[in-house]
Formats: structure tokens, sequence, C-alpha cells
């Protein structure tokens, strides 16, 4: 491991905040045989890389589904901050690199109550010294005496065979996240209760979402029609469309309860209905979903 408290004490004299001379460093970090990073989470749709810190807490990088790749770094503690802190993290050696020197990655600050967290950059920075065998380490004044020094080590030992499976997972996300499918609207062909292309396309990215997240507070499925063929036949037309979609939606496991289907027929038209586009666009199914977290 890293030998964290000789280290840290080499490294406190390089922070760019002082810290008096009588002041005491707590050193939290895995020793080589406590150090494990585990894939918690490896879906389409998420990945999660967890790191446990003995006496401290839980560090994590996480992925999610999304356009852009992106990346996140918590450090989930079991003891809160009291007050805002300021942090420093630094990359250190390991005790077996000899004297090779820390290196200043960034700054950042910790709020009152809540974990501390890194972005997209910052999280990238951190995930390629632990790629590189360092030990990105956090430096802050204790929140209950401001005299001593927390020094928060994540341990690069055992990284690399779950960091690669990590990178795998991160590479097979989908390229699009739930706001993305959280509201779409999807079009009939006319007469019929098959969907358009477009909309058959867009379903199936709701599906294969769906499929590794079906967990929801809340579906609310609105279906509506044009205004050729009667309005009786219309609201009833609606109707099926919607619990159609009801079932298609349980089939990827959302619970069944957790759906709520309407039927409005040639009600709210979106378009007028003189025109074909018109009546394309009135053809339609709401989907609307809420996870609730």
């Amino acid at each position: 491991m890293v030998g964290i408290r000789k280290v840290a004490i080499v490294v406190s004299a390089l922070l760019t905040t002082s810290f008096s001379s009588q002041a005491m460093m707590k050193n939290y970090s895995a020793s080589i045989e406590q150090s494990s990073w585990s894939l918690t989470k490896s879906t389409p749709t998420a990945c999660i890389l967890e790191h446990n810190i003995p006496r401290y807490g839980l560090a994590n990088f996480s992925s999610v589904a999304n356009k852009n790749i992106n990346l996140d770094f918590e450090l989930a503690m079991r003891l809160k901050p009291a007050q805002r802190t300021e942090v420093e993290l630094r990359s250190i050696a390991p005790s077996w690199r000899g004297s090779m020197p820390s290196r200043h990655i960034t700054d950042i600050a910790y709020f009152k109550q809540f974990n501390g967290e890194l972005e997209d950059d910052k999280a990238w920075m951190m995930l390629g010294e632990l790629e590189k065998g360092m030990h990105p380490t956090f430096f802050y004044q204790d929140w209950y005496n401001q005299r001593d020094t927390v020094a928060v080590a994540v341990s690069a030992v055992n990284f690399a065979p779950q960091h690669e499976l990590f990178m795998d997972c991160v590479a097979n996300l989908l390229p699009y996240s739930f706001e993305d499918i959280s509201f779409t609207t999807l079009n009939y062909k006319k007469n019929s209760q098959e969907l358009d292309r477009r909309s058959q396309n867009k379903l199936k990215m709701i599906q294969d979402f769906l499929k590794h997240e079906p967990e929801m507070e809340l579906v609310v499925i609105d279906s509506y029609t044009d205004s050729y063929g009667g309005r009786y036949n219309n609201e009833m037309l609606s109707q099926k469309r919607a619990e159609q979609m009801k079932k298609v939606l349980e089939e990827v496991g959302i619970a069944g309860n957790k759906i709520t289907v309407n039927g409005y027929g040639e009600k709210r038209h979106i378009a007028s209905n003189q025109k074909i586009q018109g009546r394309d666009a009135n053809r339609r199914v709401v989907i609307t979903m809420n996870r609730g977290y």
C-alpha cells in the first residue's frame, strides 16, 4: 500500500494550504490486503466501479447511458461534512516507487452534509492516475479540529482488472439517456394500430432502455386519433392503441399498476385534420415516464 503515514507527512509540506507543525494527520486508506475494486453494475444503461475505504466510506466511479461519454466520481462518506470544506486532490506514488514526487490534480469543495464529487474531466484525470498505479489522495482540514489534516487515499491495488471491465461496460452504453425517452410521441399509420417506421425505431429505443431500467414511479400513456372514422370509433381505437402500448411496456418489465392509459379519440388535435400531414401528426400516442428518484 502507499505507506500512507510516511507519504502523507512528506506531501503535507507541498500543499498550498499551510498547516501548523503541531498538526496531526488522520489517514484513511485500504491496505494491500484490504484493497479491492468491484464492478457492481454493468448494463447498457449504467456502469459502476466501487472501492471500499476502511473506516471512511465508499469510493465509486460511474458512467450512464448518454449521447456523450461521461464519468462521475463520488466519495460516499460514513460521516458527512459538518461544513463547507476546501479539499486538495493529489496523486501520490506508492511506497515501492521510491521518492517519486506527488502531483496536484485539482482543488474541490465538500459541501455540508453532501458526499464529495468529481465530474467529467476531473473524474477522468483521477481514473487516469489510478490506471498508472498512483494513489489519488484527498487532503483537507478536519471539520472538528482545524489543527488536524485528513488524508483519504484511493488505492490502485487490484484496480487494473476491474478497470478493464468497467471500460468495456462504458464502451457498450446506449447512446441516449432516460431523459431522451421519458417523453416520447409515437405516430400510427392510417386506419391501423401499426406505428410508422420512425416511431417503431423510437419504440425500440424505449424497449432497449427499459429492459435494464424498468423501475418506474409512474408511466402515462395518452392516445389520440385524427377526426376521420366517427367519434365513438376513434375513441375506442385510441383506447385500444393505449392498451396495446401498455402491454408492450409490461413485456419489458414495467409493473402494470404503474401504468395509466387514456384514450382521447379525436380530442386535443395538434394539427389541422384538413391535410394529410396534420392527420398523420394527430394519430399519436404520447408516453410520459417518471422514475421518481
